[in-house]
């Protein structure tokens, strides 16, 4: 039946040569809501009893770039030029999303080469489920009525997602081009980043509008209950710089300077990973997720926030200590990570190593020393700099010795189970990534972490712990991007979109 049928789509928009940034960007958002209009308009209409007699398709929108000489570009730059003479592309999905991240990176590529880019409809369609901005369930105007058949004979009549073709092959430098194809021109294709946001809704209960680009990554509620109230506060007082916090069930408060008040409905369940975010102009502000325990939620959380390609992102949790002179409550920043989590061995392999970033290092360490009072020798009582290990076991201090012989071997000095995921995935995903730790227990010298005692521990650090990753933050991004984003995250045949 499928092979018997026509192919109905658009009117095709014809390819153009753009030199004015912010129309090239209009035509991109043109064709990407005429097409997933006309997707959504056929699919009801066919969900709702219409004929429908031919394959409906509608294709994303793409960006190119095309150069014939090698042009040397400033060497400090880390993005926004392409390697070499050649053809460069990437298919684009929500541009009203993405809209001040692709000004700035098409302006880039045409200022630093001085050519036009091209933009017109790719080959790439748009699966049927990614035409609508959550879940085609929900979204879709359907009338009352069993819908199980019209959902068994999708495949028949629209494309849908075909996970064989959304993959991390450019990130992991891993892609085999066709002869004769253009080279990428960002990290990820259209349907791998439409996949991701819809993901980010159901793992954090909110839209990935309201993420920020500077991230925090937690596994104690502690710290977002402390992040809320700070959050709060600050919107009750009219302070300038949020605008809105934003909860699960995009649950928005307003700041009073803005009028104040409170819109949306909290979920009676709360989502596996819950997102807050301190909202401010240009994605600027922070946003906070509580990824729980383990490596896999680590990963798999960092996989899609990727997508939006923020500045940066810092892990802030508790961790083991593993050497004596070690107190409760001393923060460890991370320069090196053992990884015995192995999510990432195959995208990763454990040869590649993970650096410190110094712009990360240097803005937490003057971060811990303005919070603490304390400077240089005598920071040293309250903070250590070294490795810390990932495992996947969380009962690791009575597991395997060769497990604490290998953390020994390490120099290792502390322990948990996330932040050498994060600090990988940074690194794979080119986001700048750090770590600061906050020793909780002891378990290798008889403190072990205990009810109460762990009460008291967290009411006492979180809050300190926290305001310290809040002014990292905000060391960095009072920073040039181009100094945030590093060249070392880079390879030697780089994509040109940051």
């Amino acid at each position: 039946m499928c092979s018997a049928l026509t192919i109905l789509t658009p009117p095709r928009i014809a390819t153009e040569a753009f030199t004015d940034v912010a129309a090239a960007v209009a035509r991109l958002e043109e064709i990407y809501e005429r097409n997933t209009a006309f997707l959504r308009d056929h699919f009801e209409a066919y969900a709702n009893g219409g004929p429908l007699t031919a394959r409906v398709r509608a294709n994303y929108p793409f960006v190119r770039i095309a150069t014939s000489t090698h042009v040397r570009v400033d060497s400090r730059l880390a993005y926004g030029f392409v390697a070499r003479p050649g053809v460069y592309e990437t298919t684009v999905t929500r541009p009203d999303l993405f809209r001040t991240y692709l000004t700035e990176q098409i302006g880039r590529l045409i200022d630093n080469h001085g050519v036009p880019v091209e933009v017109g409809e790719s080959t790439e369609p748009i699966p049927i489920h990614f035409a609508y901005r959550r879940d085609i369930n929900i979204e879709a105007a359907l009338t009352p009525g069993d819908k199980s058949n019209v959902m068994r004979s999708l495949r028949d009549l629209f494309d849908v997602p075909d996970l064989a073709a959304i993959d991390d092959a450019i990130a992991n430098n891993t892609l085999e081009l066709a002869p004769g194809a253009a080279e990428p021109l960002a990290l990820f294709r259209a349907a791998r980043v439409d996949y991701s946001l819809r993901r980010l809704y159901h793992y954090t209960g909110t839209d990935p509008e309201y993420f920020q680009n500077f991230v925090i990554f937690t596994n104690y509620q502690f710290y977002i209950d402390a992040f809320a109230e700070l959050s709060q506060k600050r919107l009750a007082a009219g302070e300038a710089g949020p605008d809105a916090f934003v909860g699960p069930g995009n649950v928005i408060t307003r700041n009073a300077r803005l009028g104040g008040g409170t819109t949306g409905i909290a979920p009676g369940r709360m989502p596996q990973m819950p997102a807050y975010h301190s909202v401010e102009a240009g994605y600027r502000g922070i946003t906070l997720i509580n990824i729980g325990t383990g490596p896999s939620n680590a990963r798999n959380i960092t996989d899609h926030v990727a997508v939006l390609r923020p500045h940066a992102w810092l892990m802030l949790g508790h961790c083991a200590g593993l050497r004596n002179t070690q107190r409760l409550g001393d923060y460890v920043l991370a320069h090196g990570y053992v990884r015995e989590d192995h999510v990432l061995d195959h995208e990763l392999p454990l040869w590649v190593p993970i650096p410190a970033l110094a712009e990360m290092q240097v803005a937490l360490e003057e971060a811990v020393g303005e919070v603490t009072g304390l400077e240089g020798f005598e920071l040293k009582r309250l903070m250590r700099t070294g490795t810390v290990a990932s495992v996947d076991n969380r009962n690791w201090e009575i597991g395997d010795r060769s497990v604490i012989r290998r953390l020994s071997q390490s120099r290792a000095i502390a322990l948990d189970m996330e932040s050498a995921a994060i600090a990988a995935n940074g690194f794979r995903f080119r986001v700048p990534y750090g770590t600061l730790l906050c020793v909780s227990d002891k378990p290798l010298h008889g403190e072990i972490k205990l009810a109460g005692m762990a009460s008291e521990f967290y009411r006492q650090r979180v809050g300190q712990h926290l305001e310290i990753g809040l002014k990292a933050l905000e060391r960095l991004r009072e920073q040039q991007l181009e100094r945030l984003h590093s060249r070392k995250l880079r390879s030697f045949a780089e994509v040109a979109f940051q």
